[in-house]
């Protein structure tokens, strides 16, 4: 894995992404227990372009330049299946800006907070995220404050009630 981030941030330092940050499952081992997943999901920024069509060309191209295969949604990267998500939406590109920056290892990285990994998976809203979601919540200390902040400036409060509500009976 610390060879995979290394090569990660060699994308950052060739500016052929702005910045990234660990999310899904990979970034759960973080601030819970951790949980089967099969890849590393990185969200990432790209630098400004002359247009807003977002394209995987040039991490494909400068990867596959460096001997790493694509295998459908993933490039094999040190052996380990790397899925690239652009920051797709406000509540990403926030997550992406304000990651903790952390190492592994000796190796600098990036991981989304745990607040906004609970907000992501609060919107995506898949029937796993809902199971991470009070597995976070059981295992990890997570600001509230800092959450309510995330999901009121994001619009999903009352999503957020709603779970509670489902989930704890709150």
């Amino acid at each position: 894995m610390e060879r995979t981030l290394k090569v990660l941030n060699q994308l950052e330092r060739r500016r052929v992404i702005t910045r990234y940050a660990i999310g899904g499952a990979i970034a759960m081992l973080f601030y819970s227990e951790p949980v089967l997943t099969y890849d590393l999901d990185v969200f990432f920024l790209l630098p400004p372009g002359p247009s807003a069509l977002v394209t995987l060309k040039p991490i494909y191209d400068w990867l596959r330049e460096k001997g790493y295969p694509a295998e459908k949604e993933h490039i094999l990267i040190e052996g380990v299946p790397v899925q690239f998500i652009p920051a797709y939406n406000e509540l990403v590109t926030e997550a992406v800006e304000k990651a903790a920056e952390i190492k592994f290892k000796r190796t600098k990285t990036r991981v989304l907070r745990v607040e906004h990994l609970l907000a992501i998976m609060l919107q995506t809203d898949r029937p796993k995220d809902r199971t991470r979601i009070t597995q976070i919540l059981e295992e990890a200390s997570v600001d509230e404050k800092a959450l309510s902040d995330i999901l009121e400036r994001h619009g999903l409060q009352e999503k957020w009630q709603a779970f509670r509500k489902l989930y704890y009976g709150e």
